[in-house]
């Protein structure tokens, strides 16, 4: 059988679809999305298995992730393909994911006498990603206590001293707690207790970054880990859920204020 044979493209030019042009999605370029019309800034560019994807910010802070489609963008108006961006030499001082200015080939320093400690390994983990580098330089060591019930003799035996400051980060520290009630039996010049306000360190992360609208409320009395697992439909794998959450945390702008600040504040204590 001989094969069919097809001749030119005969489509009249002004039915052909042009090519959109190219653009890299460089961090903070504005687009908006052609089928929803979320207009945003890009924050960052993944490779996924279903290919590239691109998350954007609204002015209100809002994040959404969208497949990086040929056509799929408006760029002052005009439809354009978005691409991953090009890599390029750094214009300024590299930072690391806290801020600070890097200190490239920096090695880490001994160990300071003074500590900061945490309540519990997801705090610990969280501190260390975003200020993981910083905290190698300065010496300062960061311990959990798996709760701070015995907080007021866990500082006894410490022995803090003016050359070995302790600095404690409190989940859930607000007027009338438990966590608030403990705290304040400690009354060492040289030990700062800080605290932020929510009720695990899961909620400092921003709930944009985790992909979902906001972090559920849990009915009192429930465990609250397994309660956020179960409201977002995630399976109840605290640890599972955990590892998900810190993959999404890259630098401190996936870190809600009220615990950034708090962070700060210790270590600028305990290196003081």
């Amino acid at each position: 059988m001989r094969s069919r044979e097809y001749g030119p493209d005969l489509t009249p030019p002004w039915k052909k679809t042009a090519p959109a042009p190219e653009v890299p999605a460089d961090p903070d370029l504005v687009v908006e999305e052609v089928g929803t019309g979320f207009c945003g800034a890009v924050i960052r560019c993944e490779k996924t298995a279903q290919g590239p994807t691109v998350t954007l910010e609204d002015r209100f802070g809002k994040h959404r992730v969208f497949p990086m489609e040929p056509r799929g963008f408006l760029l002052e108006g005009r439809v354009v393909t978005l691409v991953r961006p090009r890599q390029q030499a750094a214009r300024g001082p590299a930072r690391t994911a806290s801020g600070s200015v890097a200190v490239p080939g920096a090695r880490a320093r001994v160990a300071r006498a003074g500590r900061i400690y945490v309540e519990g390994r997801h705090d610990a983990e969280l501190v260390e990603r975003v200020w993981g580098d910083d905290l190698r330089i300065e010496g300062v060591v960061v311990e959990y206590l798996e709760g701070i019930d015995d907080l007021p003799s866990i500082v006894r035996d410490f022995a803090p001293a003016p050359d070995a400051r302790l600095g404690v980060l409190v989940d859930h520290l607000v007027p009338g707690s438990k966590e608030s009630r403990i705290a304040a039996e400690v009354t060492d010049a040289n030990v700062l207790v800080v605290g932020h306000p929510y009720i695990d360190v899961w909620e400092a992360v921003k709930p944009a970054s985790v992909g979902i609208a906001g972090w559920p409320s849990v009915p009192h009395g429930q465990d609250w880990k397994k309660g956020v697992c179960r409201s977002l439909g995630w399976p109840e794998n605290t640890g599972a859920a955990w590892q998900h959450i810190l993959s999404r945390v890259r630098s401190y702008k996936d870190v809600e204020p009220a615990l950034l600040g708090r962070v700060e504040e210790l270590i600028d204590f305990v290196t003081g």
